[in-house]
């Protein structure tokens, strides 16, 4: 598989394109006045502890104090080196390397109150971000990655990447990293891109990531709770770091500084890859270049079409994501049960694809079109897990339900680009939807009926959106003739582009008096 990285990068805003054999399949955007806080970590102080939910807040000076469960607070001391061992997740948001990062639902742990107290000070470092309504998530058991290692100093795991698939080679690292790693210095996790390292580099990341810990350890003890004692590197830092191995065929900048930047960062770590380094210098944007842009407007739509000529819908939720499968215009030939799976194939292919793309995580439920035949169910679930291999973030596809939904659940990590990069509509309210001019029009005959059973006035004037007041014309022109008749008052209506299309005020129409809030508003 063809593999690239693209940096579009500007005063304001840096952005990363991820393409699997030139197409776009995921998107990072990092801008200063909305930094990346996963990875940091802080000297904070203890709020409040909760046995009921066996948690506590830290405040870490944020706007909202940071949520740490029990589970991130009580290390497991086993010491066993096998895969699913439960381990720390590491602190990268990318991270996809953690042996056994799952694993802890069920697992015992002391009570919340034994662990931490009110008022006490704690380092914890942040894994995920503030989402919706909630603070930051913190987790007290600190982890530093490096290019080849992640560093565990409150651990003693020594686990390899799951991704490293060559029984010798997982071997041999292991007993590398039990070797070289000092006695009781920490646990240490083999990355994906430390396959074949050698003792020297071992030696070297290791002795930096330690020196790292010593340092932070140390700023914490000079500093006051709350406090940042470090933050984790800035999106292009880490991408190169985390993601830019042998496995990515180029990586291209179009910035100079950054080129720069990147070609010194790997003449140090890596001087086999600079060669894979390009910066991009034609006048026509990057992006626009290589077509992306429409693409991640795209990234923004409900509907997603499907190259068989089928399509999703895409409906981000408070609670989770419903992703609907249709068959739209491609209806075959002959044998439905075979135009179902194809379209249900292309459509397991596309929401892989689409939830790395749009970083959607938490609860997804996946309503794929009916399929009689359960090999054809099956092979549509191993389509959807294949795909979801390649996802970067931890993901679980269960099997299909009763109800022939697919449920599965996506790391969440930090707001999705949807979030992100958009805002609730202030005509809808975020619903995507407006009432219509028939609504609207009872709702000023009800107004009406208000007012004339008070009593009080003798004209009004309602002004409502052109649309409105357009269907007034043209389906119901009696309309405010019957009023007037009816409530013996004198009604007027005017049309006015500024207003929202389901607004409606209403007016006195000499003195101006705005009547709405207490007439109309329903």
């Amino acid at each position: 598989m063809k593999r690239e990285i693209l940096m579009n990068t500007t005063a304001k805003e840096t952005r990363v394109a991820i393409l699997e054999d030139d197409v776009l399949v995921e998107l990072m955007v990092e801008r200063p006045d909305a930094a990346r806080m996963v990875g940091d970590i802080y000297k904070g102080k203890v709020e409040a502890v909760l046995p009921g939910i066996q948690a506590a807040f830290v405040n870490i000076g944020t706007e909202k104090a940071a949520f740490l469960h029990v589970s991130d607070v009580a290390l497991e001391e086993d010491g066993e080196d096998d895969d699913d061992a439960p381990v720390p997740v590491p602190a990268v948001a990318e991270e996809d390397d953690a042996s056994g990062g799952g694993g802890r639902r069920g697992k015992r742990y002391p009570p919340i109150q034994e662990v931490v107290k009110k008022g006490q000070d704690l380092v914890v470092q942040v894994s995920k971000e503030p989402i919706s309504t909630k603070g930051p998530r913190v987790t007290a058991n600190i982890s530093l990655p490096g290019r080849f290692l992640v560093y565990m100093p409150g651990s003693d795991h020594v686990g390899v990447s799951r991704k490293i698939e060559d029984k010798e080679e997982r071997a041999r690292l292991r007993a590398l990293a039990r070797e070289i790693l000092p006695e009781k210095a920490g646990g240490v996790i083999v990355r994906t891109v430390g396959e074949e390292l050698t003792r020297e580099t071992f030696e070297r990341e290791m002795r930096s990531l330690m020196s790292t810990w010593k340092s932070i350890q140390k700023k914490a003890t000079k500093s006051r709770a709350p406090a940042p004692v470090h933050r984790e590197a800035k999106l292009t830092s880490g991408i190169i770091r985390d993601l830019f191995s042998q496995k990515v065929d180029s990586l291209v900048v179009d910035q100079q500084s950054v080129y720069d930047e990147v070609r010194a960062y790997l003449e140090q770590v890596d001087p086999t890859l600079v060669e894979r380094v390009h910066l991009y210098t034609d006048s026509v944007p990057l992006f626009d270049a290589r077509e992306l842009e429409s693409e991640i407007r795209d990234a923004f739509q409900r509907r997603v079409n499907l190259p068989s000529g089928g399509y999703i819908i895409v409906e981000p939720t408070e609670a989770l994501v419903s992703i609907d499968v249709n068959t739209g215009r491609y209806t075959g030939k002959k044998d439905p049960e075979k135009t179902i799976l194809k379209t249900n194939v292309d459509a397991a292919r596309e929401i892989a694809r689409q939830l790395r793309l749009r970083d959607m995580g938490g609860i997804i439920v996946c309503d794929f079109i009916d399929m009689e035949s359960k090999q054809n169910r099956e092979k549509v679930l191993q389509e959807l897990r294949t795909h979801l291999a390649r996802d970067r973030a931890r993901t679980k596809a269960f099997q299909v339900s009763e109800l022939g939904l697919i449920e599965m659940t996506r790391q969440r990590v930090r707001p999705s680009l949807y979030q992100t990069q958009t805002e609730a509509c202030p005509t809808c309210g975020g619903t995507g939807r407006v009432f219509t001019p028939e609504t609207l029009v009872r709702r000023i005959e009800r107004s009406v009926r208000r007012v004339a059973s008070e009593g009080k006035e003798k004209a009004l004037q309602f002004r409502v959106h052109p649309e409105v007041a357009l269907y007034v014309i043209e389906e119901e022109p009696g309309f405010l003739r019957g009023l007037e008749k009816q409530f013996r008052l004198q009604v007027g209506l005017r049309d006015d582009p500024l207003m929202r299309p389901d607004e409606v005020r209403l007016l006195v129409p000499q003195s101006q008096v705005d009547l709405t809030a207490r007439y109309v508003s329903e």
